[in-house]
């Protein structure tokens, strides 16, 4: 409940907060004749999208996501089950970025490094190539359920490729192969290496707002496997020195492992989840 008061109070800010900053890069021209940011947040719902932060600017972003909403109106439709992820990312440069977060779920752990291996450009290359590489530490394993972990066990990993093209001023793709391991598998039968493709998209619906969507498709999910794949749909609302994602997902975990290997939401059985990423830029 705390949370949510903390969320209420933090709306003011969002909204008239440095409201120059973001929105002068709205639409700016990219100098040498690159094409401009396919995508306005750092995640397009669940993935990562292209865009970088710039040289020695810091984000923090705040992500939550509350309960399941088939629970109803018991535990105020998932308000009582909710998780929370904390993420500082630094520019390097504006082609590399270092990440660090916890995340509530598995009490989880993530340092990552995203590379800009190549960018769209006007007459040039049709597309913006990006590297997203993290290394997780799950810390809910717990000793006395399993007496035998080592702390190898606990560790994951990510390795994705984020291919993206800007097609005009109001609708981006991204194209996202994934690669992504867990030393420790709940689930019998499933291979500790595990592989995906996901897609993305954007599609602005004025200066301030636009409508997001992914979704991964998992290739080697093992057939006994109670979990699904991710699909997600959201809103992005631009101003200030914010971007404010708003977003209905049937995935909880935020981590590309968690959602990917372990989303236990059903669309077709009204099992969602909303909620939402804040950033802030320092």
């Amino acid at each position: 409940m705390k949370l949510a008061f903390t969320f209420l109070l933090l709306i003011p800010f969002v909204f008239f907060a440095q409201e120059d900053d973001l929105l002068s890069e709205i639409d700016a021209e990219v100098p040498n004749s690159y094409v401009g940011a396919a995508f306005k947040g750092l995640k397009i719902v669940n993935f990562e999208s292209t865009k970088m932060v710039s040289k020695k600017e810091l984000y923090f972003v705040v992500s939550h996501r509350f309960g399941t909403v088939k629970t109803g109106i018991s535990d105020f439709f998932g308000l009582d089950q909710a998780v929370t992820r904390l993420n500082f990312i630094y520019g390097i440069s504006d082609g590399i970025n270092l990440g660090v977060s916890r995340s509530s779920f598995q009490r989880t752990y993530e340092s990552s490094l995203k590379l800009r291996l190549v960018r769209q450009k006007k007459g040039g290359f049709p597309f913006t190539i990006v590297s997203f590489n993290s290394l997780l530490i799950n810390t809910q394993l717990d000793e006395l359920v399993i007496p035998q972990i080592e702390f190898t066990d606990r560790l994951g990993y990510t390795a994705q490729l984020l291919i993206s093209k800007k097609i005009n001023e109001n609708f981006s793709l991204q194209l996202i192969p994934s690669f992504f391991h867990d030393n420790y598998n709940p689930v019998e039968n499933q291979d500790n290496s595990q592989y995906s493709i996901g897609l993305g998209g954007r599609h602005k619906l004025s200066k301030r707002w636009s409508i997001n969507f992914d979704y991964g498709m998992h290739l080697n999910r093992a057939s006994n496997s109670p979990f699904n794949n991710p699909l997600s749909i959201g809103f992005d609302l631009e101003t200030g020195g914010h971007v404010f994602q708003l977003h209905f997902t049937n995935a909880q975990p935020m981590n590309t492992n968690g959602f990917l290997g372990q989303g236990a939401g059903d669309w077709g059985q009204g099992d969602f989840f909303f909620g939402f990423n804040l950033s802030r830029i320092f």
